[in-house]
Parts: structure tokens; C-alpha cells; sequence
């Protein structure tokens, strides 16, 4: 019998409603919501199909334990009481790699972390019969939230983020996130039967994600996970079985249209690079081009783009030209929708239009804005038309 675990998928903060979807349409049962993440059930197959498939979290921890904790003491007992001989072998390596509080009578991040540890230990002495852990086995980091002194624990599947598909061998100056831009990307009505242009390409993130989402590539496919080595935990099959599932999914000969302007030539080389790692280069055309020349003859396109916003002070002043042009360009198109992150607050102004949705995002630390000027739907299709793009 399959045993069942609650799983945690963190994300950036205001995108939980896009993963509980993606975590939904994967087949999982959703247990909870909370700011930044969404905790939901599913077996050790489970754990494998949500590192490979879900574009927006940022990595897949195994819940291991919530409880109150106001003192130390009542944080060493909580944690001693988890039955970790029952996640980690004898020979595992195990620690705790992060500890955040909000709102919390312990703050400590350093203390949270010694205490845990040490519990951990007690535990597993007892339970293995050692004095010792020689911890050369596989890695099981553990993590750790406090918010209004309610305490949850989770073991890391993941270890590197997951917004690191592999293919981002070369950055833009100021780049976004994989997960962000693939989360920014399910936010809007785009598919792959509609035009799409970013006229500030940087590296191609927001390109390349939809790309990958057109060919149903899943993100995860070319990267590897901690927890592919927990032997006492997840069966090496389940992983073969999961990148089975993913590579009869792609679809490389799908058509689209989808393409990158930038004014460094540089950058569109980086852009090309990754997109040829990322497997979808040729889905995607990259030109060295200024905001200015943004055009298109077909109607109900998409733009969406993370456009400059000034971090350094000595830019600002080239913002309002910059973003009235960018205005400009998108009301030269023909029935088109705007979707644009920014952390310049005075974006919609310039663009001359008031949005029809702005969302505040945290990116980081940094308050961003999703600004959505939406254009009118196309007209329905009837049965034998061919394709608007």
C-alpha cells in the first residue's frame, strides 16, 4: 500500500492561486493555502511528478510535523516527538538548512536551528541505538517555518530551487525568475495558438518558459533532485517512471509564434544559448531590436516583458521617454494585450492607459507590479478555420 504524505510547494507571494491549478490539473488534492505556498496530498510518486512537472513552485518539501512552540523547550520536545527514523536512514545526512519566524515568540534563526539538531539526534539515537551518525549517506535538509508561533517542518525534495531548469547558462543584467515568469505567463489567456512578443527579451525566460509550455516540455525533466538517492523512501522506478511520463508528453513540432527583441546583441546571443539548452530554439525568434520598431500585422497578439524600472538612481530619468514609447507601440497594435512587470510606480501613467488589473507581486524583497491591459478576445473559430495567429 502506497503510503500518503502532505506535501509543501512555496511560491512567490500572490502566485498561489496559479500553483494550487497547477497542483490541481497534476491530480493532487489541495489541503491548504496560505501566503506563499500550498500544501497538498500525495504518495512517493507524487513527490516525484511535483519536482518534474509544476512550473511555479520553487522547490517540494515533505511535511514532517506542525506544532506550537512559545519556548525552546517546547520547540525541542515538538521536534523530538517527530518520528524522523521513519524519513531518514541511520546513515543520512541531516541538518537543518533554514529556519524563517514571522510574528513569533522565537526569532532566533541560528538557536531554532542548533535546537532542532539537537532534538533530531536524541530521536534517532534512541530509535537506531548509536552515539553516533557518521551522516555519509544521502542529503535530508530540513526546513522550517514559525509564523505566530505555530511551527511546520518539512524535509527538502528538492535541494536546488527549482526555478533552475538548466538552460539559463547566460543572465540578462536583471533577470526573472523561471518560476515567476512561467507564473506571470498562466496569469494571462495566452496559449500556444497566439501570437506572443517580448520586446525586452533579456536571457528569453518569459519566451523560453512559454515555448516549453507549448511543447509541453516539463521543467524539471533535465535537472536532478535530492531526493532521486533517498533509497528507503522513493523506489528508483517511481523517478523513471515520472521522466517516462514527461518525455512521451513534448510535443517539439508545434507551432507558434513567439518572439524577442533586444537592443544588446550580446543579450540575444545569451537568449539563443538558452533557448537551445532549454531544447525550444527553434520556436522562438530572437532579433536585435529597440522597443521603437515593436510592430506586428496580425490582430489579438500578446506582449508581455519585464521592461527596465530604474535601479539605479541615474536611470529613472530615461523612464518616462521609455515607457511612453513602449504606450505608443502597443497602441500602434491591432486588438493586442499588454501584460508587464515592473517596479517603476509610475508605469501605468506613462503608458497612457489605466490597466485593467494590477497585482501586486514580491519579487525577492522588492514590491513589483503586474500591470494587465487586455485587449478584446478573438472571434470564435468555426469548425474548419484556420488557426488567427
Amino acid at each position: 500500500m502506497k503510503k500518503t504524505f502532505e506535501l509543501i510547494a512555496p511560491c512567490h507571494f500572490g502566485m498561489e492561486a496559479v500553483l494550487k491549478k497547477e497542483i490541481t490539473d497534476l491530480g493532487y488534492d489541495i489541503t491548504e493555502v496560505e501566503d506563499g505556498r500550498v500544501t497538498f496530498l500525495g504518495d512517493d510518486e507524487a513527490i516525484c511528478r511535483a519536482n518534474i512537472f509544476l512550473r511555479t513552485t520553487e522547490r517540494i518539501l515533505l511535511k514532517v510535523g506542525s506544532f506550537k512552540a512559545e519556548t525552546f523547550e517546547e520547540l525541542f520536545q515538538a521536534t523530538k516527538a517527530i518520528p524522523w527514523e521513519q524519513y531518514i536512514p541511520k546513515d543520512g545526512k541531516f541538518w537543518v538548512t533554514k529556519a524563517s519566524s514571522i510574528k513569533s515568540k522565537l526569532f532566533s534563526p541560528s538557536d531554532i536551528q542548533s535546537i532542532m539538531k539537537k532534538a533530531m539526534v536524541d530521536r534517532m539515537k534512541k530509535s537506531f541505538g548509536l552515539e553516533w551518525f557518521e551522516e555519509d549517506g544521502s542529503s535530508y535538509p530540513v526546513r522550517v517555518f514559525l509564523y505566530k508561533d505555530q511551527v511546520t517542518v518539512g524535509i527538502d525534495t528538492t535541494g536546488e530551487s527549482l526555478h533552475k531548469r538548466g538552460y539559463r547558462t547566460l543572465n540578462s543584467k536583471a533577470p526573472i525568475t523561471e518560476t515567476l515568469a512561467a507564473a506571470l505567463i498562466m496569469l494571462t489567456p495566452w496559449n500556444k495558438d497566439r501570437i506572443l512578443v517580448d520586446p525586452f527579451c533579456g536571457g528569453g525566460t518569459f519566451l523560453i518558459e512559454a515555448a516549453m509550455m507549448a511543447a509541453n516540455i516539463a521543467p524539471g525533466m533535465n535537472r536532478n533532485f535530492l531526493s532521486q538517492e533517498w533509497d528507503n523512501l522513493i523506489p528508483k522506478k517511481m523517478w523513471y517512471d515520472s521522466l517516462d511520463e514527461a518525455n512521451e508528453m513534448v510535443d517539439k513540432e508545434v507551432k507558434v509564434d513567439i518572439q524577442g527583441y533586444d537592443i544588446d546583441p550580446e543579450i540575444i546571443k545569451a537568449a539563443k544559448l538558452n533557448a537551445a539548452a532549454a531544447g525550444v530554439d527553434h520556436m522562438i525568434h530572437f532579433q536585435e531590436r529597440p522597443v521603437s520598431a515593436l510592430s506586428h500585422p496580425k490582430k489579438y497578439g500578446f506582449v508581455i516583458t519585464n521592461p527596465p524600472y530604474g535601479e539605479r538612481l541615474e536611470d529613472k530619468k530615461d523612464l518616462p521617454a521609455l515607457y511612453s514609447q513602449i504606450g505608443d507601440r502597443y497602441k500602434a497594435l491591432d486588438a493586442w494585450s499588454l501584460y508587464m512587470i515592473t517596479a517603476y510606480e509610475d508605469a501605468e501613467k506613462y503608458i497612457g492607459r489605466k490597466a485593467d488589473k494590477n497585482r501586486k507581486i514580491y519579487n525577492g524583497m522588492m514590491k513589483t507590479y503586474f500591470y494587465q491591459f487586455m485587449g478584446p478576445k478573438p472571434p470564435r473559430r468555426k469548425t474548419g478555420d484556420s488557426v488567427e495567429k
